[in-house]
């Protein structure tokens, strides 16, 4: 574990950093605060994650989303190995060639100007946003209940008084608008605290860890089903688009507006909708293979579609604590075969939180979780408000 911030995050820093415009700057500070906030409660719980020791590495992958960097260069290559997609294309091409007389330009190239014509530059604005936003309105609201927390120990033990105006500042009810679930599982946390058997308080972080996390993906369903289904493109932005690439100049379109009256073109339109379909599911199935990939520090890439790797810690295999072992039950935790489960649809709130109580289960003493998401130099750029050249 590396050095524990001298001065944990404030409120104040949860609500200056939640104000910033600029997704991508926004979302690196959260990143950074989480791995700050994370280090203050480790002080206080001792050994095993807390909820934003994990909310760290999934905020640093959301800030791949919201980049957009990977989701462009996935579908860049996928729309290149795609058999379907160049046999379009080369169809739809050889057809413009035979439409606009053009004889100069070779099927090769206008394969590869129709290829550059579904760059991705801004086909995946939609997913970022929703992913932006999500980052922001989880982290405004748990983030700075953590801050608020962290601050009721500034002067050593806790108070009464200060845990009960800290639970009256949290709404009854349940997510999205109540925070019922947050309320236990920061009692579970002072629990936690004072917990002197290892065993009891692992399940006691487990647990509220778990309960947090439910409310957390309550809230963002609406986000999560808008990353993953938001077009890469509209279809008719990109028949069009399509078009202009293949005829950029007037001469050539009026010469294919000729061709389609007279029934000429039908080959051509044919293959550009084969062409946008194939396109479309390429992008789905990127944005889908994003939002279920989190990589995790120490661990590497996890398939969210697949089992984890691992086998739960000996502290956590056999759960005694009665309230945690009725929210693992509610969850469907573990099958009747004994294995873990993966997730076929992420975007669907039983099957995330499945996957997300096995991952907090199998990874709560995994060490490397508490390594910084970013390099001393990057953290002093982040903290001036500016993205790291690296980053």
């Amino acid at each position: 574990m590396s050095n524990t911030p001298l001065f944990p995050p404030t409120v104040a820093d949860v609500q200056r950093i939640a104000a910033l415009d600029d997704p991508v700057v926004r979302n690196l500070q959260i990143t950074q605060c989480y791995y700050e906030l994370s280090q203050a409660m480790a002080q206080l719980t001792g050994p095993g994650a807390n909820w934003c020791t994990v909310a760290t590495w999934a905020s640093n992958q959301a800030g791949q989303s919201i980049r957009k960097e990977d989701l462009q260069r996935a579908l860049e290559r996928l729309v290149r190995r795609s058999q379907d997609a160049t046999a379009a294309a080369q169809a739809m091409a050889a057809q413009g060639a035979a439409i606009s007389g053009d004889e100069t330009r070779s099927l090769a190239g206008a394969v590869d100007a129709l290829r550059d014509a579904l760059s991705p530059a801004a086909a995946f604005e939609r997913t970022s946003q929703a992913v932006a936003r999500g980052n922001r309105k989880v982290f405004e609201e748990i983030g700075l209940q953590f801050a608020h927390f962290i601050a009721l120990f500034a002067g050593g033990a806790l108070a009464d008084d200060d845990l009960a105006q800290f639970d009256a500042g949290l709404r009854p009810g349940d997510p999205p608008d109540g925070q019922r679930y947050l309320r236990q599982a920061f009692a579970r946390y002072v629990e936690a605290m004072a917990a002197d058997d290892d065993k009891a308080r692992a399940e006691l972080l487990l647990l509220a860890n778990l309960e947090i996390g439910f409310h957390e993906q309550t809230r963002l369903q609406p986000e999560i089903r808008e990353a993953m289904d938001a077009p890469v493109y509209s279809s008719a932005a990109l028949r069009r688009r399509l078009l202009e690439e293949l005829f950029p100049d007037p001469g050539a379109r009026v010469k294919l507006l000729a061709a389609k009256l007279a029934g000429r073109a039908d080959s051509l339109f044919e293959a550009r909708d084969r062409l946008t379909e194939e396109v479309q599911r390429l992008g789905r199935e990127v944005v889908t293979g994003h939002m279920m990939t989190l990589r995790l520090a120490g661990v590497g890439e996890l398939r969210l579609g697949r089992e984890l790797p691992v086998g739960f810690p000996a502290l956590l295999q056999d759960v005694a604590n009665p309230d945690l072992h009725m929210l693992l039950q509610q969850v469907e935790l573990a099958r009747d075969d004994g294995h873990q489960a993966g997730v076929e649809d992420w975007s669907r709130l039983p099957e995330r939180m499945h996957f997300i109580a096995d991952l907090f289960r199998t990874y709560h003493l995994e060490a490397s979780l508490f390594d910084p998401p970013f390099t001393a130099d990057e953290e002093v750029v982040i903290k001036e408000g500016r993205r790291p050249d690296s980053v």
